[in-house]
C-alpha cells in the first residue's frame, strides 16, 4: 500500500504484551501498546502521530463530556494463515465512520489519516495480532469534540484516535433474547443508524432488565408501534424462515451492520436466498406456531454470528430447534472466517493485507 499521510511515530519504551494471556483473552481487558492521535483546531486536520498508548488529559467543560459529540467504528484486524495481517473491511467502516460524523456534526476525517493511521498502527504492534483461532485483534476508530466550553454549540475542535486489543470470539453458546415493547434503541429521524455513544447508553437499561429476568439481550423493535423487529441487542439480527435468510431492511433508526452485509453477501453467493424487508413480531411469533423458523442469530463486529435459542415474546419463550453444526448459520461463520484469515479466496475484495 502506498503512504501517504506523514505520520509521526514515537515508540514506546516498555512493551506490555507480556502481560496479556493470548490462551485466556477476555473482551475488552487488553490494549495494545501503542494510539494514533491526530487533533483538528483552527478549521484543519494537525499532523497525526502514533503515541505509547496513555490517558487522555480533558478539561472538565470538553463539549463531549456534556452534549454526545461521540463516534466510534468496531473493526478487527486477523492473522492469516500465512502469518500476514488482514484488516478486514476497511473502507466500508471509513465509509459508515463518516456517515455518524456527519450526522454529528463532525469534522470528517481523511481517508488517507484513518487508513494510514490503522495501517501503521497495527504494523507496530502486529505481535498483538492473536494466532488462536477465533481470536483478533479489535480496532476502535474513535472521535470526541474537545472544545473546552459548556455552553450547547457544534464544537470547533475534535480528537481522532485509534487503538487496538486482541480480543476472544464472544457468544460461543446460543443465546437467550427477549422482545422489547417498552423502550427503543431509536427512532426514525435519530441517530439508530449512526455509531454514537448515546446509541448505547440509552440501551443499558433495558438490557439490564432483561439480564434480571434470564435473557442474555433484548430484541428491539421500532419506537413507532413496537410492531417490527430492528435489532438484537447491540447487533444486527438474521432469522433463518422457510428457507430463506430475513433480515430487517435498512433504515435510519438502524446500524448499517458491515458483518451484515457481509453475511447477506456470502448467503447470495453461497445460492441461499437472502431477504430484506419488515418483520414482525407478529409474524415471528406464527413462524414459531407453524415451525417454519430454523434458525435466528445476531450479527455484529464483535460477535460475528451470535446464535439465538430462545425468543420471549410478550410473556413466552420461543425454543429455536438445536444447532448442529452443519446449521446454515455456522456454514455462514466458518466462510466468513477462511475469507478473513486467507484460507478461502477474497473475491469480493474485502481484505486490506499488512
Amino acid at each position: 500500500m502506498e503512504l501517504i499521510a506523514d505520520i509521526t511515530v514515537h515508540k514506546t519504551k516498555h512493551s506490555r504484551i507480556d502481560e496479556v494471556d493470548f490462551n485466556n483473552l477476555e473482551f475488552g481487558k487488553y490494549v495494545s501498546d501503542h494510539m494514533m492521535v491526530c487533533d483538528y483546531a483552527n478549521g484543519a486536520w494537525q499532523e497525526p502521530k502514533i503515541l505509547p498508548y496513555t490517558n487522555l488529559s480533558l478539561s472538565p467543560s470538553t463539549l463531549a463530556l456534556h452534549y454526545g459529540q461521540t463516534v466510534f467504528e468496531g473493526m478487527k484486524a486477523f492473522r492469516m494463515a500465512d502469518g500476514r495481517i488482514n484488516i478486514f473491511r476497511i473502507d466500508r467502516h471509513y465509509e459508515r465512520f463518516v456517515r455518524s460524523l456527519e450526522r454529528l456534526c463532525m469534522a470528517v476525517i481523511p481517508r488517507e489519516i484513518f487508513i494510514e493511521g490503522l495501517t501503521r498502527l497495527i504494523d507496530l504492534d502486529k505481535e498483538w495480532v492473536p494466532n488462536q483461532p477465533g481470536a483478533s485483534l479489535y480496532l476502535r476508530p474513535f472521535m470526541i469534540a474537545t472544545e473546552a466550553r459548556f455552553g450547547v454549540k457544534i464544537s470547533d475542535e475534535y480528537r481522532f484516535i485509534i487503538f487496538s486489543g486482541p480480543v476472544p470470539s464472544l457468544y460461543a453458546e446460543p443465546i437467550k433474547v427477549k422482545v422489547e415493547r417498552t423502550y427503543s434503541r431509536a427512532a426514525r429521524g435519530g441517530t439508530g443508524f449512526a455509531k454514537c455513544g448515546g446509541n448505547y447508553g440509552a440501551a443499558f437499561l433495558p438490557t439490564r432488565q432483561a439480564r434480571e429476568e434470564g435473557y442474555d439481550q433484548v430484541l428491539w423493535t421500532d419506537a413507532n408501534e413496537h410492531a417490527y423487529i430492528e435489532e438484537s441487542g447491540m447487533m444486527n439480527v438474521m432469522f433463518v424462515i422457510d428457507q430463506k435468510l430475513i433480515t430487517p431492511k435498512l433504515s435510519d433508526s438502524i446500524l448499517d451492520g458491515v458483518t451484515r452485509d457481509s453475511l447477506l453477501t456470502l448467503a447470495h453467493d453461497m445460492g441461499y436466498p437472502t431477504v430484506e424487508r419488515q418483520l414482525s413480531v407478529d409474524e415471528l411469533k406464527t413462524a414459531f406456531l407453524e415451525q417454519r423458523i430454523t434458525g435466528a442469530f445476531g450479527a455484529g463486529t464483535a460477535a460475528v454470528v451470535a446464535p439465538i435459542r430462545t425468543i420471549q415474546i410478550d410473556g413466552t419463550d420461543f425454543d429455536l430447534p438445536e444447532y448442529t453444526e452443519d446449521h446454515f448459520l455456522y456454514r455462514l461463520k466458518d466462510q466468513l472466517e477462511k475469507i478473513r484469515t486467507g484460507i478461502a479466496p477474497d473475491i469480493n475484495n474485502w481484505n486490506c493485507i499488512i
